[in-house]
C-alpha cells in the first residue's frame, strides 16, 4: 500500500485510534504493515470502506448541484 500514500495515512490513522497500546497490538503500525498482521489487514480494510463511503457521499452531493 506504499504507493498509496492517503489510503496508508487513513490506515494508520484508524490503526492508531483502535490498537492504542501495545496492550491491544503487539507491534507498532510500520511493523504491523511489514508483517502484514490481522490489525494491519483489518485497519486497511477500513481504510478502504471509509474511502468508499466518502467517495459516495461525495458524488451524492455533486448530484445535488
Amino acid at each position: 500500500m506504499r504507493h498509496d500514500a492517503q489510503l496508508r495515512t487513513a490506515a494508520q490513522a484508524i490503526f492508531d485510534a483502535c490498537y492504542p497500546s501495545e496492550d491491544w497490538s503487539p507491534v507498532r503500525f510500520e511493523e504491523a504493515e511489514r508483517f502484514g498482521t490481522v490489525h494491519y489487514r483489518q485497519a486497511v480494510d477500513a481504510a478502504l470502506r471509509a474511502r468508499s463511503a466518502l467517495v459516495g457521499a461525495a458524488a451524492a452531493q455533486l448530484e445535488l448541484i
